[in-house]
């Protein structure tokens, strides 16, 4: 039996992450209290379904906090349970509750709607460390559907090393496990000619590539992140999400992704994401 686990914040994107795993042939079933799993998954096994999907968050009540423990039970007896766990930033739940007129879960008359979102982010900090993490603070619903396809098809018996561009001018990724910034580095955006492209296209990268500076720090993350997997590895670590940003999130942070991408996919299962310029490859 496969099955796939959703949970993270009210307002992450959750519903469409089980929309692309029913799409995908995946039993779906949305909202279910945390304590109810082990029945939910002897019935749909006795039926015959092998790939299941649950949505699993704060709805259900304070027995969410008994998903973490559950998942290891599970993995004991030999069910393939993986989870996925969406976040993003408070002020983008914020404005995304308040733009869609919905009330939030744990809303009442004592908290804000800010409050709200930290007491709910409270209640799964120790699920949201047990699963592959997304923050969807800066993509939209077709770019977390893209990326949660190609969470689907990963190979489970070996770590995920994603490599991810961002801008710093919008703030940090939540999923970042290594953050390395270069926005040191001459930025192409000063040239008129160059600031309409991206760090794919080939005056960029000619750009970048001419700089001595740029390349001493390609060599030098690449070597930390070889030197250390291992040790990732050794701690059973099933996904590693290594964020490369500069300024914009448009040029020096979108080629140093795609040259340690391709450096490491030969070796390691990589994924490559795009967070500002919404795109997966």
């Amino acid at each position: 039996m496969q099955l796939f686990l959703i949970s993270g914040l009210s307002g992450s994107g959750k519903s469409v992450a089980l929309k692309v795993l029913e799409d995908n042939g995946y039993y779906c079933v949305d909202n279910l209290p945390a304590e109810m799993l082990p029945m939910l998954l002897d019935s749909l096994r006795q039926a015959g379904h092998a790939r299941i999907a649950v949505a699993i968050d704060v709805r259900g009540g304070d027995s969410v906090r008994k998903l973490p423990a559950l998942v290891e039970r599970f993995k004991e007896q030999g069910v393939d349970v993986h989870l996925l766990f969406l976040d993003a930033h408070t002020e983008t739940l914020v404005k995304r509750f308040s733009e869609t007129r919905r009330r939030h879960p744990l809303s009442d008359d004592q908290l804000t709607l800010p409050e709200c979102v930290q007491h709910e982010r409270d209640l799964l900090a120790d699920i949201s460390s047990i699963g592959h993490r997304v923050d969807t603070s800066e993509i939209g619903a077709a770019t977390l559907r893209a990326w949660v396809k190609d969470f689907i098809n990963l190979d489970r018996a070996t770590l995920t090393l994603l490599f991810q561009s961002f801008g710093f001018k919008n703030g940090l990724p939540l999923d970042a496990d290594l953050v390395f910034d270069v926005r040191c580095l001459p930025n192409p955006h000063y040239d008129p000619a160059l600031r309409p492209l991206t760090g794919r296209d080939a005056p960029v990268i000619d750009f970048i590539e001419r700089q001595p500076a740029a390349q001493k720090m390609f060599e030098d993350i690449r070597r930390f992140v070889e030197e250390w997997l291992p040790c990732y590895l050794a701690d059973n670590r099933s996904y590693l999400t290594v964020a490369i940003g500069c300024t914009g999130g448009q040029h020096r942070s979108v080629y140093f992704t795609e040259k340690l991408a391709a450096h490491f996919r030969p070796q390691q299962q990589v994924l490559l994401r795009h967070r500002e310029l919404g795109v997966a490859a």
